[in-house]
């Protein structure tokens, strides 16, 4: 349309001299072309023409500036708009921190809420309350405040005695850190809070009471709480401490029976302790009931009482708790009492079948006796050592973690070891064991250092020791080390004497056959090792006797067969894969020799005479 009107204005048949593009760069210059090219025809025209295009020229520049001007309010406009988005991004953003900040706050705040809550639920402490006094004793220093402490001291001693595995269990947590004194606080707080959901919903049993003085000055100490009816304490002037030790036994024996069993039986007040769980068993809580069915074994065993009651009683505290893994330990070391080591080691295996296997949900800690029947060496001593360490150093045991684990070192031939494990024992004078390992380990180290004089010596003592049921009950057969020493020492007859009385452990059966074979009765050892291995064929220790046995007359290819069979049973046993592998370089087969010494350094890696057969072979075979 545009090209149309400048073709009748101009002439259709008229082209212009130069290009568009480059006449009409500007207004004005296309003004002047078109003037000077209608000038000719008619100036009127022309002057119309180019004032025309003038006033287009000048619009022109005011629609410029114009544009101009709106170009610069549009940006000024687009950076405040930019700026007001930023703004009101930053304010959802601080918006939505805060609606974060507050749903964090009222999580951490229902979530506190929900603990104290559990808390409460959970809560089985025992609040000591101060105990009223008269204001003469006060005016002497012995106000409630006093005498609430002396018996907070007391509970806390108590509860440091008691060696257990129920606390770490979980089944008696209440008392492992929990007896705490209280005043009442003023307020409302979160511990105000706390308290008053512990009052309604917990368990805890809150103990007050009262001392009087008599007008003869005697004293009367009264206690009494929730679940703890009140008992009087009475005495002299001169003996409130000893009435707070009975007041604290009292409140201990009320409010966590089966504790108490335990730690009457674990200071070797074992008629005490059968007596008290005779009566409490019955009444007390079911939760209580397989512990103090397993205290009352315990102190029956250690009194030298019938091992079959102390079974049976373990066996109905399986029946009901099913997992109460100690209950399994304890049976497999009944059935060792009784010289039926076949037995315990399948009450082992009944236990790993109930755990769900191993690992599984028995802690490895119960697998001790299953351990020691098979050589499990290293296992065990992890054990013992992990559990020691949880109990600073004194273990959940009924004895002393400290010996047992010199008696593994020794048997996984470190006699260093040994040695600083009897000497870092934490003393205890209510356990016998104690002084008895203290000279059964030198014993064996001795008798393993080609020290007989020394070794019969300490395995006397020994003995001797072994006579108190609370030690043979907890460690039995072990007597079976003692014949031997005697034998090494030239004692023939004190070893016959002690064989004779021994019963029918595998240790003692093979350590007979070892004698007979030593004084060059070859038929009779080899019926006395067949003897060790019927009493529990599944345990490796006969074969292992045996098999050395054969290599010492020649018999290399019958040694291989028992050692092998040693091997299957107590895989995990440093003792005959050494001599396994003794026999293998014997007959000629040292790379299979070397292969084996080296799998028996894995499970006794302190040995020195294996680490210098093992150099001695490499040597060779080089």
């Amino acid at each position: 349309m545009a090209e149309g009107l400048l073709g009748g204005i101009l002439g259709e048949d008229e082209k212009p001299e130069v290009e568009a593009t480059e006449t009409l760069a500007s207004a004005d210059a296309f003004a002047a072309a078109v003037a000077a090219k209608l000038a000719g025809n008619d100036p009127e025209v022309a002057r119309r023409t180019a004032d025309f295009l003038i006033d287009q020229s000048q619009l022109l520049k005011v629609q410029k500036k114009h544009l101009e001007d709106e170009h610069e309010a549009r940006l000024h406009y687009l950076r405040g708009q930019a700026r007001e988005v930023d703004i009101r991004r930053f304010g959802l953003r601080l918006r939505v921190g805060f609606q974060l900040f507050l749903i964090l706050l009222a999580t951490a705040i229902g979530l506190g809420v929900a603990i104290m809550v559990r808390d409460a639920v959970t809560s089985r402490r025992v609040v000591i309350e101060p105990f009223h006094t008269p204001p003469g004793l006060a005016a002497r220093g012995v106000d409630g405040a006093v005498v609430a402490d002396g018996l907070l001291d007391e509970l806390s001693r108590l509860q440091d005695a008691t060696r257990s595995s129920s606390a770490a269990r979980g089944l008696s947590g209440a008392w492992t850190g929990n007896i705490k004194l209280e005043v009442p606080e003023t307020g409302v707080s979160i511990g105000e809070i706390s308290r008053l959901l512990t009052e309604r919903f917990g368990h805890d049993v809150h103990i007050d009471g009262d001392l009087i003085e008599a007008p003869t000055g005697s004293l009367a100490l009264t206690v009494r709480g929730n679940g703890v009816p009140p008992k009087t304490f009475s005495g002299s002037a001169t003996e409130l401490e000893k009435l707070t030790v009975e007041a604290a036994e009292y409140v201990y024996s009320k409010s966590q029976p089966a504790r108490w069993a335990t730690y009457l039986a674990n200071v070797q007040r074992y008629a005490e302790a059968i007596a008290f769980c005779r009566t409490t068993v019955a009444s007390a809580d079911p939760a209580d009931r397989p512990m103090l069915l397993n205290s009352w074994a315990l102190a029956i065993q250690a009194s030298g009482g019938a091992t079959r009651e102390s079974l049976a009683l373990l066996r109905a505290a399986v029946k009901l708790k099913p997992d109460y893994w100690v209950a399994h330990f304890n049976i497999q070391n009944d059935f060792m009492i009784l010289g039926d080591e076949e037995g315990a080691w399948r009450a082992g295996e009944n236990m790993r079948v109930a755990s769900g296997g191993r690992p599984g949900r028995a802690p490895e800690t119960y697998y001790g006796n299953w351990d020691y029947l098979t050589w499990n060496l290293r296992t065990w001593l992890e054990a013992v050592v992990a559990d020691a360490d949880a109990t600073a150093g004194v273990g959940t045991s009924s004895t002393a973690a400290g010996p047992a684990i010199a008696d593994i070192q020794a048997r996984l031939h470190d006699p260093d070891a040994a040695d600083l494990a009897l000497k870092t024992t934490k003393e205890d004078s209510h356990d016998p064991t104690i002084a008895a390992m203290a000279h059964f380990v030198p014993g064996r180290l001795a008798a393993e250092a080609g020290d007989a004089a020394s070794a019969a010596l300490e395995m006397e003592a020994f003995g001797n020791a072994y006579a108190d049921p609370a030690v043979s009950s907890n460690i039995p057969g072990y007597h079976c080390w003692i014949p031997p020493a005697e034998e090494a020492a030239g004692h023939r007859d004190k070893a016959d004497a002690l064989l004779k009385a021994a019963g029918t452990f595998v240790d003692c059966s093979r350590f007979r056959a070892d004698i007979l074979d030593g004084r060059s009765d070859w038929a009779g050892a080899q019926k006395a090792y067949a003897e060790a291995i019927a009493l529990a064929p599944d345990l490796p220790a006969a074969y292992y006797s045996w098999g050395v046995a054969l290599a010492r007359h020649g018999d290399f290819t019958g040694a291989a067969a028992k050692l092998k069979d040693a091997n299957q049973r107590g895989p995990h046993w440093a003792d005959p894969l050494k001599a396994w592998g003794d026999v293998l370089v014997k007959q000629g087969h040292t790379k299979e020799a070397l292969a084996t010494y080296e799998e028996a350094l894995k499970y006794a890696p302190n040995w020195k005479e294996l680490k210098e057969a093992r150099e001695t072979l490499v040597k060779v075979t080089r």
